[in-house]
């Protein structure tokens, strides 16, 4: 079976997000299966290295301050909008980062996008430094402290 499906998991959720698009039904069932199962081989291609995990209180710690971070500036994005504050300010920080695992960035980019009102933009590896567009930017400093001691802190200890 794993030389059929190599990559199960990633199959499974292929076909759940074709379900979930196209609608359900027994042809888009059959039809879904074969695009994830193909999707799935070609993923051999690219030789994933396994990610080196330490699952534990960091992760969980980690899950709960994104958790509540991504509500927090959801109700700030929101007052944002609704309230138009005109000395609101929107610019780019770049930001020195000592994580060295592609997946451990990967995280970090999907934590910083996925919060209301930043945006991980750019990533230069040469220069360990990453490019966020901030919505409302008020003091460099501060957001860089934030997401280094948030974020990186955490992501180190699970990822590296």
């Amino acid at each position: 079976m794993r030389r059929a499906i190599p990559f199960p998991l990633l199959t499974l959720a292929l076909l759940a997000m074709w379900i979930l698009l196209t609608g359900f039904s027994p042809g888009h069932m059959l039809f879904g299966a074969a695009i994830a199962a193909m999707v799935s081989r070609t993923m051999l291609s690219l030789r994933p290295e396994r990610p080196t995990l330490r699952l534990g209180r960091a992760a969980v710690r980690l899950a709960l301050i994104v958790f509540i971070d991504i509500i927090r500036s959801n109700i700030a994005v929101a007052k944002i909008i609704l309230l138009r504050p005109p000395e609101r300010t929107s610019g780019f920080i770049e930001l020195s980062t000592a994580l060295r695992s592609p997946d451990a960035l990967a995280m970090l980019s999907i934590i910083i996008t996925a919060t209301p009102g930043s945006l991980w933009v750019q990533h230069d590896a040469h220069r360990h430094v990453i490019l966020i567009h901030v919505l409302d930017l008020i003091d460099e400093q501060q957001w860089a402290r934030l997401i280094q001691e948030r974020y990186e802190k955490l992501l180190i200890e699970i990822f590296e």
